[in-house]
């Protein structure tokens, strides 16, 4: 059910190219979580969700498969722009400003906007109006961030999962949250501590995207949607997930609004994330569940820090050469790019390799975007790392070279830069390991990495602060090896010289 978006995918457009392949790539946040897309919590290497069973009943109208191609909620249309997947599926509102960068199919879902508040907090905003200067928590991008923001509200959006908002709420950080019905009756209603103020604040639309141009695919959608809608196989798939409702059957043309089977998905995860177990239980049970999903992340994690560390390497030390002995147009040279590097967010260096080159013509797969990026950005730290234990080198030991007779290589080879690398190794250990945690960035160009994978299943089974300790254990264990090794190897540089530090 899984892809991973490769240099293939840049090439593959329409329907055509979807039934010659054979599959139905869909793009999607499992960060969000219930009911959309998210880790099962009974089985936590499954992603379940209505917008799961959808993509699979699209996709069998369409006589393909369905494979799901993680990826940001707010970054979803520009992955779909940059052709990593067919679709994107995730709760998208249907606007007419998203109409101006993709295609739209005909809704799917109709949902009203909902207010949570704390129950019986006597200050607690029952309408809109009340809502003036209040702090509200919502999703950005979103239909109930934009009607806060035309009531005054203080709008307080969230990049994590959905649990995060309403958890704040409950800390009495917030004053209210305004989000869509799912949403609210997965997250809200069911907290003893809130309460949902009756009525709709508003109502939005889910519609799937494809790209523009695409008009083929997104007609094949419209038909498969009818048909879906016709067979009753949509009101069953919303009845499982306890989703159906009086809108939906309107936009549907059901005349009954009233669900007739048990809510059989709602309930289970109502049981699998209605209560805890204590802390030991989840140790012994449910976390060793886990293991293959973190290990998963964390070879990734470990893959992309490495290679990128790799090219920080090779890429710094260049720099430093040329800074400490190039000529004074290479040396300028190297100050510009390595200045320009330091003085730039890393996220925004990610974006312009990963959304901003494939518009000159220049598209590179998301492992490689990734290293890259990350490479480039940690090779100019290097670069100072490297200067630095450079320039440490006393003058006199490149003149007893010279009068040895050492050519320049000679002289930096065996005199330089074996001393230089002892200066620059402790700071070099830690970029490393600042590195290995600036990894989960990555994550905006697709790659699920162990930040993520931490932070889907988190927001699966709501278990922040378990599932927590257990990725910081992950990466302690990921970082401290290499920095024992820095250690050791610096203990051994340095035996030569009497009383170095060890």
């Amino acid at each position: 059910m899984l892809a991973w978006p490769d240099a293939a995918l840049a090439t593959s457009r329409g329907l055509e190219a979807v039934k010659a392949r054979g599959e139905l790539l869909w793009g999607a946040d499992a960060q969000g979580g219930a009911p959309y897309v998210f880790p099962d919590p009974r089985d936590p290497n499954h992603l379940i969700g209505f917008e799961v069973d959808l993509a699979e009943a699209l996709a069998a109208k369409l006589g393909v498969r369905a494979r799901l191609v993680l990826g940001p909620w707010d970054s979803l249309l520009e992955l779909l722009a940059r052709g990593d997947f067919d679709v994107a599926l995730n709760g998208l509102e249907a606007t007419e400003e998203k109409k101006r960068v993709c295609l739209l199919t005909r809704p799917y879902y109709v949902a009203a906007e909902r207010l949570t508040v704390r129950r019986g907090d006597p200050r607690a905003p029952h309408s809109l109006a009340e809502l003036k200067g209040l702090a509200v928590g919502t999703l950005p991008g979103s239909l109930a961030e934009r009607i806060l923001v035309r009531e005054g509200a203080q709008v307080k959006t969230y990049e994590g999962g959905q649990d995060d908002i309403y958890r704040d709420l409950k800390l009495g950080r917030t004053d209210g949250v305004l989000l869509d019905e799912p949403i609210t009756q997965y997250y809200g209603a069911v907290e003893p501590e809130l309460d949902v103020v009756p009525g709709g604040f508003g109502e939005v639309r889910y519609a799937a995207a494809v790209r523009l141009g695409e008009e083929s695919l997104r007609d094949a959608l419209d038909t498969a949607l009818e048909q879906l809608a016709r067979e009753g196989t949509l009101r069953a798939l919303y009845e499982r997930w306890g989703l159906w409702n009086a809108e939906t059957a309107a936009l549907l043309g059901d005349p009954d609004p009233t669900p007739r089977d048990m809510p059989e998905r709602y309930t289970a995860w109502r049981a699998a994330v209605g209560k805890l177990p204590p802390f030991w239980e989840r140790v012994r049970e449910r976390y060793p569940a886990t293991l293959a999903l973190f290990l998963r992340g964390a070879l990734m994690t470990l893959a992309v820090s490495l290679m990128a560390m790799a090219v920080a390497m090779v890429v710094g030390l260049g720099l430093a050469v040329a800074r400490v002995f190039g000529p004074w147009p290479l040396r300028a040279l190297a100050l510009v790019l390595t200045e320009g590097v330091r003085g730039t967010p890393l996220l925004v260096q990610l974006s312009l390799v990963y959304f901003g080159l494939p518009q000159l013509g220049v598209r590179l797969a998301p492992l490689t975007a990734g290293v890259l990026t990350l490479g480039l950005n940690y090779a100019a730290a290097e670069a100072e790392n490297y200067r630095a234990g450079l320039s440490s080198v006393p003058a006199g030991q490149y003149e007893a070279a010279h009068v040895l007779g050492m050519s320049r290589w000679q002289t930096l080879r065996y005199v330089v830069f074996p001393q230089a690398l002892r200066i620059s190794l402790p700071p070099m250990t830690n970029d490393f390991i600042a590195l290995l945690k600036d990894s989960s960035l990555v994550s905006v160009v697709t790659l699920t990495e162990l930040t993520r994978t931490y932070l889907n299943l988190a927001n699966a089974t709501r278990d922040h602060l378990g599932l927590g300790l257990v990725v910081a254990l992950l990466y302690l264990l990921l970082g401290l090896p290499f920095a024992l090794l820095a250690r050791r190897v610096e203990a051994r540089l340095g035996q030569h010289l009497e009383g170095a530090p060890r």
